[in-house]
């Protein structure tokens, strides 16, 4: 049978129509395939984060205070001599809680704990960064530290470690390379993840775990201070050796009591 010339313009025209459809649909249909499985993975990069945060630094008044050291300021010698522990507290650990206060004068951040701030950190103004998280970081490395301490973990921290890392030394050189290689000023960490596992990290500047904007997030349970006013009196640029030291002055019950908190 004879098709008329213009029936068949009309059909192709019909079919190249249903050919742009087909594609289109197909397109649309591969395009929201990537994005369903990229929330999927959102989603499941969000449970992970869900860390147990065990300390609650909070503002009383809407003003944060600067603690008391635990103990005397020659304490941790011959390691920690006495001139850095009085500059380092009464100085710049003082420097970032006026600083903090400064910053969050007439904010929601005056009723907030620095825990609730550092989740969403990325959202606040640097000043908060960097001398809340001074603040934070600096309130646990004083606790984290005692005289006549030093030695190893014991019970369930040190199972923990020697799964996690293969032996309390393998641990130990870890962590101190983690503050060795830390470039410029910052901290490495010992960390309980989401998962429950110990992991070793370092941050730059004030930064912690806690913080959104973290590479590794997690509650940190040790940590060293890495910055060179932390250590320069006494060791100059021997970063090394003073963290070599810093093992002689960690307060285990108290990482101990911080593991537990988190784990039970």
């Amino acid at each position: 049978m004879l098709i008329h010339p213009t029936k068949k313009t009309n059909m192709r025209k019909l079919f190249n129509i249903l050919a742009v459809v087909s594609m289109v649909l197909t397109g649309t249909i591969a395009c929201q395939q990537p994005a369903q499985e990229r929330e999927t993975a959102t989603e499941k990069v969000s449970e992970k984060l869900e860390f147990k945060v065990t300390t609650v630094m909070k503002p009383l008044n809407g003003k944060h205070e600067l603690a008391p050291l635990p103990y005397a300021h020659d304490a941790l010698e011959p390691y920690i001599d006495k001139m850095t522990m009085e500059i380092h507290h009464g100085r710049h650990h003082q420097a970032y809680v006026t600083n903090v206060n400064n910053a969050i004068a007439g904010t929601e951040m005056e009723t907030m704990s620095l825990e609730d701030i550092f989740k969403t950190m990325s959202k606040y103004p640097m000043a908060v960064r960097n001398n809340g998280g001074g603040h934070w970081n600096h309130h646990l490395f004083w606790e984290i530290m005692a005289p006549n301490a030093g030695g190893k973990p014991s019970g369930d921290l040190l199972a923990a470690i020697e799964k996690h890392f293969g032996s309390f030394e393998s641990f130990q050189e870890k962590f101190s390379q983690a503050g060795a290689t830390r470039f410029g000023s910052g901290w490495a960490w010992l960390i309980v993840d989401a998962n429950g596992d110990l992991q070793v990290t370092s941050t730059p500047n004030q930064d912690n775990p806690l913080m959104d904007v973290a590479d590794v997030q997690g509650m940190p349970i040790l940590g060293v201070d890495v910055w060179e006013h932390a250590y320069y009196l006494k060791y100059q640029n021997r970063r090394p050796e003073y963290l070599s030291n810093f093992w002689n002055v960690i307060n285990w019950p108290e990482v101990e009591r911080r593991y537990h908190e988190i784990v039970k």
